[in-house]
């Protein structure tokens, strides 16, 4: 192999969360790869993506003391593929690791974007942003002209969300967050009409109405619970939900009480549809013919919260999960990742606007030595 690479570093999950997960869930391991079969190749990872689903993985799909996954962008560094030379840029699930052994089956080649930055295979032109267009053009069908409401709009997908329904004609742009500095971000830095700190008070039916006092068209909901009661509440006749994540449960154990008003879809003939990306995967073409133009003329900023280094990945999972983010949370793994990334992938680096850029730091996650038992 490669430089006599023939370990990864990984993190793997140790034990069940009780509500919150905290940093003693996980530990650091070394795993052996496997030696390069034909048709196999070893790639390091530059970037990856820490997301809300990875939430309710934990409880029951992850299995403990093994790789997890999560989306990632790396470089093929050592082949036996011919469609997988050294120093192609593949998309693969094979997170929360610095190397891993791939073929082609497993792995996506990341088109060639001139002046797009690879990173934004994980936000904007990744799932994050495929996520945004799907809920609001194939579930929502928005239409020109309406009001759009953004839950956790701060995030990944609300970021891309707020700034896609402007592309499509939405006259007004609303969105709830968790912070004051939030709320200042989206109305000045990405186009929310907006916005309002649900933890401020009064309820959130009471802001949401406050923002929109002439109702909503269409929901793209991030939370559930209060948020979507509220979203019913607003609801115009013949409005559009799409409902697509429910962090208001993910650490309860339990669903909340709301929403209690479920019957007013009915007498204002909304529809609610929940769906999942996975099933959307054919749009993705469609959405990066529509979103590249727009990214490298700045009509849209791929929004990205960037912790630096490997031994960052839990810290950027929980942060995520704290809301400490406005974005997509990504880590970097190399300092240099993205620069390498960007001129290989055909073009000169393209800097999406980055915040809350954090450096490395070492023990937050504990050996595996060390880590406590499962229970």
């Amino acid at each position: 192999m490669s430089g006599g690479i023939r370990t990864a570093r990984a993190v793997q999950q140790t034990r069940r969360p009780r509500g919150m997960p905290v940093p003693q869930d996980f530990a650091e391991v070394e795993l052996a790869l496997p030696p390069l079969a034909a048709g196999s190749a070893l790639v390091e990872n530059l970037w990856l993506s820490v997301d809300p689903y990875m939430r309710e993985c934990m409880d029951t799909e992850w299995e403990l003391n093994t790789p997890l996954e999560g989306r990632s962008i790396g470089r093929v560094i050592d082949s036996r593929s011919a469609e997988l030379p050294v120093g192609t840029l593949v998309f693969h699930r094979d997170g929360w690791r610095t190397h891993t052994v791939l073929t082609a089956a497993d792995a996506r080649v990341l088109p060639r974007y001139e002046g797009i930055a690879t990173e934004s295979f994980l936000g904007l032109l990744g799932g994050t942003g495929l996520t945004a267009y799907v809920a609001l053009t194939r579930v929502a069908r928005l239409r020109e002209g309406e009001t759009v409401f953004v839950s956790a709009a701060a995030g990944g997908v609300g970021t891309a969300a707020g700034q896609l329904a402007r592309l499509l004609g939405a006259a007004r742009v609303i969105g709830s967050t968790g912070s004051p500095e939030k709320v200042r971000r989206l109305t000045e830095e990405l186009g929310f009409d907006t916005a309002f700190d649900y933890r401020a008070g009064p309820s959130v039916d009471a802001q949401l109405a406050a923002a929109a006092p002439d109702g909503i068209d269409v929901c793209l909901d991030n939370v559930g619970g209060a948020h979507l009661e509220a979203a019913i509440g607003a609801m115009r006749e013949f409005g559009r939900i799409a409902w697509c994540g429910a962090i208001a449960q993910y650490n309860t154990g339990s669903a909340p009480a709301a929403p209690r008003n479920l019957f007013d879809l009915v007498e204002k003939s909304v529809r609610l549809e929940g769906f999942l990306v996975a099933n959307h995967r054919d749009a993705q073409e469609e959405w990066e013919t529509f979103a590249v133009p727009h990214l490298r003329a700045g009509r849209i900023t791929d929004r990205l919260s960037v912790s630096e280094g490997f031994e960052r990945t839990v810290d950027a999972f929980l942060g995520m999960l704290r809301g400490e983010n406005t974005g997509k949370s990504v880590v970097r793994l190399s300092p240099a990742g993205r620069e390498d990334a960007a001129e290989e992938a055909g073009g000169a680096p393209c800097r999406p606007f980055t915040q809350d850029s954090t450096s490395a730091a070492s023990g937050s996650v504990p050996p595996a030595a060390s880590a406590p038992s499962g229970g």
